[in-house]
């Protein structure tokens, strides 16, 4: 154990990060919160690899913990040591993307644990406090329902609020047709209610007290546009990557996605937000026309055709998930041929920046749920290599979007099971993928054509961890007496006993033991020598 001056800032000798006690994973993630603007993104992306390399689930608690826990620090010239929370030892870098980051994935945060930093984070005695981190806690405790200090208090500073009266007034005659914060228009405050910062703390109000909190990427979007201090533009973009992140991030999990999602009694303010979420861009609805003249000519033929994606759908950026599903039912991509599905996938892929998570996976519902599922004979190898090429860059939406739910659907067949075979065994699938893909599919009740799909993957020799290891022998063994004439589960079970053989332990040997006992297919003589070697 260090001892407690080995971490002190301004200790003789000392270099050590004010985390470097911590766990790896918080270490990792702190570490990449000290990356300037992008510090809140990239602490998002060490989560999802984190995910993706099979660690626990990310243990929050224990980081709000360490951030709240006093250490002795030396201060000021005469060496003092006072006690200091981790969290006000940060740099102020490393604490801007950090609230911006909890501020990205609230709902999975413990209440107890965030509200004990916020409270640290309001009690900095430094003399000329953040305006940015005041800010960013305020918005945090409003989404607790915790009170300030002033009833209805803005989290914006003076300066920003100057700067803000100052835009809208020069934006008033002839731009954007914004309002004074001072003296709102109903009609525009009807018409562009997320613009106003008054209405901005109701709407904050009732997110506060709705338990969807659906409307918070929103405000992220609608600050970008008001606020235009250069110096704090930056952490707004990466705010808004953030809540475009989706995959990763709860709040972007939950977008409107369509008509059906609106519930009786809804108040017109979130039926306004509703149509809102409806509505393409105006860039998009502008070039919507060449848009789809792009996609006639991939259904005409590829001659001529550029390999770099055609500047219209760098657009695509533009659109929050619930506007990217209208877009692709108002360009008809579910009737695109196969080449024109290969070709399209091939410009998607080449986009800079990626797609955000979320939109992909609204464009792999579009492009291939609907085509997958109709099929009635063996997948073109048009259609494979353009599912195969998007998963191998696109892996979370694929196995949320399509993954799922062809596996679980009623009409599942040996077409489809023959294309999901394929893409699982897909070689340009990364040791990463395979890994999420075999998460997801061993959340699935298993069937026959699960079984398929799992003894192809595992034919991989996927990299597990001893937990994720024991989840498959568990549920390999259970379905034993259930599959006892299931030629997909004996073959499942062979494979497992001779590409995992080192992993397997001896209680799950007799597991298996029990498992093969009913076995009556031909592999059975098979499946009972792999076993006996495993003994030997």
């Amino acid at each position: 154990m260090a001892t407690p001056d080995a971490g002190l800032p301004g200790a003789e000798g000392s270099e050590q990060a004010p985390w470097a006690q911590l766990e790896a994973p918080a270490r990792l993630l702190l570490q990449a919160l000290q990356a300037g603007p992008e510090g809140a993104r990239r602490g998002l992306g060490v989560l999802r690899a984190l995910g993706r390399r099979g660690w626990e689930p990310f243990d929050w608690g224990r980081l709000l913990e360490a951030l709240c826990r006093e250490e002795p620090v030396v201060q000021g010239p005469d060496g003092r040591l006072e006690l200091k929370p981790l969290l006000l030892r940060l740099p102020q870098i490393c604490q801007r993307n950090l609230m911006s980051l909890l501020m990205a994935v609230r709902p999975s945060l413990p209440e107890s644990g965030l509200l004990s930093v916020l409270q640290i984070a309001q009690q900095d005695l430094a003399p000329d406090p953040d305006a940015w981190l005041r800010a960013l806690g305020e918005l945090l405790r409003r989404d607790l329902g915790v009170g300030t200090s002033m009833e209805g208090a803005s989290p914006l500073s003076k300066k920003c609020h100057r700067q803000l009266q100052s835009l809208c007034r020069g934006l008033g005659p002839g731009g954007r047709r914004l309002k004074s914060p001072q003296s709102p228009d109903p009609e525009e405050e009807d018409n562009r209610d997320s613009q106003q910062p008054g209405k901005r703390r109701k709407e904050s109000e009732e997110e506060a007290a709705s338990p969807e909190g659906k409307r918070v990427p929103k405000r992220f979007r609608c600050w970008e546009e008001e606020e235009d201090d250069e110096e704090e533009r930056p952490e707004h973009k990466s705010l808004e990557s953030l809540a475009d992140g989706g995959g990763a991030s709860p709040i972007k999990d939950q977008p409107v996605m369509g008509p059906k999602t609106g519930q009786d009694g809804s108040s017109l303010e979130d039926a306004k937000g509703l149509a809102e979420s409806l509505e393409l861009p105006k860039a998009i609805q502008d070039q919507l026309p060449r848009l789809q003249q792009l996609l006639k000519t991939l259904e005409e033929g590829l001659e001529g055709l550029e390999d770099a994606p055609p500047v219209e759908l760098q657009l695509l950026h533009e659109c929050s998930p619930s506007q990217m599903d209208l877009l692709c039912t108002q360009l008809q991509l579910p009737q695109l041929s196969d080449l024109g599905l290969l070709q399209l996938c091939t410009w998607l892929l080449a986009l800079s920046p990626d797609l955000s998570l979320s939109n992909a996976t609204v464009l792999t519902r579009s492009l291939f749920l609907g085509r997958i599922l109709s099929l009635t004979s063996s997948a073109s190898r048009l259609l494979t290599t353009a599912l195969t090429s998007f998963c191998a860059k696109y892996t979370y939406p694929v196995c949320r979007a399509l993954l799922d739910p062809v596996l679980q659907a009623q009409g599942t067949g040996p077409a489809q099971t023959e294309l999901l075979c394929c893409l699982v065994k897909a070689e340009s699938l990364e040791p990463d993928a395979q890994v999420l893909m075999l998460g997801q599919i061993l959340e699935l009740p298993w069937k026959e054509e699960i079984f398929l799909v799992l003894q192809s993957l595992l034919e991989r020799q996927v990299e597990m961890t001893p937990e994720k290891f024991s989840v498959l022998m568990e549920k390999l063994c259970k379905k034993g007496l259930a599959a006892t004439t299931s030629m997909a589960y004996a073959k499942l079970m062979l494979t497992v006993m001779t590409k995992y053989q080192a992993n397997i332990t001896e209680t799950q040997r007799l597991g298996l033991a029990m498992a093969l006992e009913p076995n009556t297919t031909f592999l059975r003589k098979s499946l009972q020598a792999a076993l006996k070697h495993l003994g030997s």
